[in-house]
């Protein structure tokens, strides 16, 4: 492992108490993503199971694929609100965001074999809302998806499951 793999910084472990299936930290049965920022594009690099397979079984499932993507979208959406505000992720008041739209385009079969990788960059902003444009690679470097993201910040409350229904 190099050095800067050792000191990197991954935004989910800054999101104390995330328990989603595909990026919290603290959900022992989920995915359990790690992303960073490569500059101003956010890199999730991802080791798929056998688990994790289509039919035939060396093929990744579209929906744990689409699961990553998501997931590390919203995640970029949140490290980069609070990189606008001059704080570390999970510095201070919570910063959340959740999926307001997603659109996975499957071009080739994403072998399981080895790790894939998102990178993902900001296409539109507000103070409201982030969309990302997404590639998905390969271990081998191809190009199997691409993807769009549209993240919404939502209010503390959201977090908070006694309080999640009532605005409903």
């Amino acid at each position: 492992m190099s050095q800067s793999e050792l000191e990197r910084t991954y935004i989910q472990d800054g999101l104390h108490g995330n328990h989603c299936y595909g990026c919290g930290a603290w959900n022992d049965k989920g995915l359990q993503i790690k992303s960073y920022w490569d500059g101003d594009v956010s890199v999730c690099v991802f080791q798929p199971e056998p688990h994790h397979a289509a039919m035939p079984p060396d093929v990744m499932n579209g929906g744990t694929i689409a699961s990553i993507i998501d997931c590390h979208c919203v995640c970029s959406a949140m490290a980069d609100a609070y990189r606008t505000e001059g704080r570390e992720v999970g510095e201070g008041d919570t910063i959340w965001y959740a999926t307001a739209s997603l659109t996975v385009n499957y071009r080739k079969p994403t072998r399981i074999d080895g790790p894939v990788t998102a990178r993902a960059r900001i296409i539109e902003k507000t103070d409201r809302k982030t969309s990302h444009a997404v590639d998905f690679f390969s271990y081998d470097g191809v190009l199997t998806c691409d993807a769009t993201v549209l993240s919404i910040r939502v209010p503390d409350e959201w977090a908070d499951p006694t309080g999640l229904f009532q605005h409903l």
